[in-house]
């Protein structure tokens, strides 16, 4: 307990101290000063979080000034360029001043100095750890020549400077690169399990977001891997999309000018059906969150009762400030390629941000056009050919009692226990919703430009008010109109709200590391995921280590899916389910998805109190039902 209170004091402290490291090139010629501590290595480093390198838009002027704090980062280069020492750990540090060399130019690209509990050292900007094995000599002068090669070869076969590696030899001709996000990368015990990620690496290295997702799968199914190693292949040729479609999208406004957009769709894996999953319009759109989002909605449906092939995709379009003949030409361009794809055997669409019952009627009467009949309908909600109009509310639903599953475990209940809520989006108004139905006390919901806080808790009549300013596409300040107790707290998250359960419904990646001990200070034991992939991996860690239990999305969400694949049956279409019925039938699906989980993680280890035993179980139900269906179905 001790050791989990001083990493999450030292978390605060590097919170509250800027980490931004901007790459500066030195003059040749000009003098650096350099302290270069033992060289022992880190006691904790086997279990530490490997970090890449985090961007930040500023710095402070002393920062991009004082080169005694900054250094070119260093870089992996061949055997005859560089050596890598291996200092005695008992030799004291030492100061050394040198004038810059034009031949250290390409050596420190990939590193930095900072202060470290009062020592400065050099700390590499992939991993962001310094020590033996972490630096580079820039002298090759100390040590044995033997010693000095095997610790250079222990250094060149990290997965870390490996991607160090590629990012210098992309960048060769180009100078300096750009780096617009990290890439993250935990240590992995087993070879088996590092070799699946370093090909994701090596094949795809700019898609950080399908490499987040995929590594979190991978680490969840290193016991699985290990234990019978014919899984490896399987999962090497699961993380290979089936196909992945990119296409144009013309459409014209409403001046008569033409806009182009790019169109993506993902069918990550048919090995259990016919694919499911959403269609996205948001500017931030790409290859790499449509991969993301097909990966993790192929483990969400094989959790599901039903069994179903998953997919992703969508188009950077903003459907934010458009009128509503600009969308429906767009829809409809976008429907013109992609309709070739489709089919109810197939893959059929479903909403996802951006996609409501608007763009998904447009969607749906193109496709009913270009195909000629009305077979097959997409997952929608409230939209007369889709069934029954239950599914809008199973997500939400869902998650509450998943929730529920859980405490219960924990001999708790919902009632009187406070929750905070991101985004504004149906699932969370859904949650919160069910929340209040349930004798809890939701107090917050967020915008891309804030959250409203509501101390007294959202009850039917403000949620009404709620779904009024959504509609009205006005701004959550307008809540204070008639609510005037209420707060509003412009660019910031509601992490930091005393709570007992959060649920993250907004988008991925919400929750990083500052908002992670937000969370843990505010007092939170539980947190639910609304959204697919919520926390960055260093949060996520942050929250393990603070024993904070964490539902996975594709377990906490699953309700959605199962309860779009009943609209769809035809013998459940000609049910006239009531809320009663639909809300037994929907617990019943999450207590099997939270059972299926929790068994799964029992039998490789992972015991039932553990704050990732949802996550891991979860991860290795879902690639064991994949798995056992595509060893039957042959190398396809």
């Amino acid at each position: 307990m001790n050791s989990t209170i001083d990493e999450i004091t030292l978390l605060r402290q590097a919170q509250a101290r800027s980490t931004s490291h901007h790459m500066v090139v030195r003059g040749i010629g000009e003098e650096i000063d350099l302290e270069i501590g033992p060289g022992d290595d880190d006691p904790s480093f086997s279990s530490t979080t490997l970090v890449g390198v985090p961007t930040h838009e500023s710095s402070a002027p002393q920062e991009q000034e004082d080169h005694k704090q900054l250094l070119l980062v260093s870089q992996v280069p061949s055997e005859g360029q560089q050596q890598l020492v291996k200092v005695p750990q008992g030799k004291r540090k030492k100061k050394v001043v040198k004038k810059w060399r034009e031949e250290w130019a390409d050596t420190y690209k990939w590193a930095y100095v900072d202060v470290h509990e009062g020592t400065t050292r050099i700390f590499c900007s992939i991993c962001r750890e310094y020590g033996r094995k972490h630096r580079r000599n820039p002298y090759g002068n100390e040590g044995s020549r033997n010693m000095q090669m095997s610790a250079l070869e222990e250094h060149n076969n990290s997965l870390l400077h490996k991607e160090a590696l590629r990012l210098q030899m992309t960048s060769k001709d180009k100078g300096l690169p750009v780096i617009e996000k990290s890439v993250y990368v935990k240590a992995l015990m087993s070879k088996s399990a590092s070799s699946v990620l370093e090909s994701v690496l090596r094949r795809d290295p700019h898609e950080v977001e399908f490499i987040q997702s995929v590594q979190e799968v991978v680490h969840s199914l290193e016991p699985v891997l290990v234990k019978n190693s014919q899984y490896v292949h399987i999962l090497e040729r699961l993380l290979e999309p089936e196909r992945a479609l990119i296409f144009r999208v013309p459409w014209v406004d409403d001046r008569g000018e033409t806009h182009v957009n790019r169109g993506f769709r993902v069918q990550f894996s048919q090995a259990l059906g016919p694919c499911r999953g959403g269609l996205r319009f948001h500017p931030s759109m790409n290859l790499s969150i449509a991969k993301f989002l097909g990966f993790e909605q192929t483990l969400k449906n094989a959790l599901s009762p039903f069994k179903l092939g998953g997919a992703g995709g969508g188009s950077d379009f903003d459907p934010k400030g458009k009128s509503e003949t600009e969308i429906m030409r767009f829809c409809q361009s976008f429907m013109d390629e992609l309709y070739k794809y489709l089919g109810p055997d197939e893959d059929l669409p479903s909403e996802d941000m951006g996609v409501g019952p608007r763009e998904m009627g447009y969607l749906f009467g193109q496709y009913k056009r270009l195909t000629g009949h009305f077979q097959g309908s997409f997952t929608g909600p409230r939209i007369f050919w889709s069934g029954s109009t239950l599914r809008t509310e199973s997500t939400g639903y869902g998650l509450v009692f998943f929730a529920r599953l859980i405490l219960a475990d924990m001999n708790k209940e919902l009632k009187g226990l406070r929750c905070v809520i991101s985004g504004a989006g149906k699932i969370a108004m859904h949650v919160l919703e069910k929340l209040f139905s349930c004798g809890a006390i939701p107090i917050t919901i967020s915008d891309s430009k804030g959250y409203l806080l509501d101390e007294d808790g959202f009850d039917y009549v403000k949620l009404s008010f709620l779904r009024d300013i959504k509609v009205q596409q006005k701004s959550l300040r307008d809540y204070l109109k008639s609510n005037p107790r209420a707060k509003y707290f412009e660019g910031a998250k509601p992490w930091s709200e005393q709570c007992d359960i959060a649920f993250p419904c907004a988008s991925q990646n919400e929750i990083d590391q500052p908002d992670a001990v937000a969370l843990i200070n505010s007092g939170c034991r539980i947190l639910i995921e609304g959204s697919s992939m919520p926390c960055t991996p260093q949060a996520f860690d942050v929250l393990r280590k603070a024993n904070i239990l964490v539902a996975s999305a594709k377990a906490a969400s699953a309700g959605g899916v199962a309860v779009g694949e009943l609209e769809l049956s035809h013998e459940c279409n000609l049910m006239q389910w009531s809320p009663e019925d639909f809300e037994a039938k929907l617990q019943e699906m999450m207590k099997q998805i939270h059972e299926r989980s929790l068994k799964a993680a029992s039998e490789y280890g992972c015991m039932k109190d553990s704050p990732e035993a949802l996550v891991h179980g979860g991860n290795i139900c879902a690639f064991l039902n994949l798995a056992h269906a595509m060893i039957d179905q042959g190398c396809v």
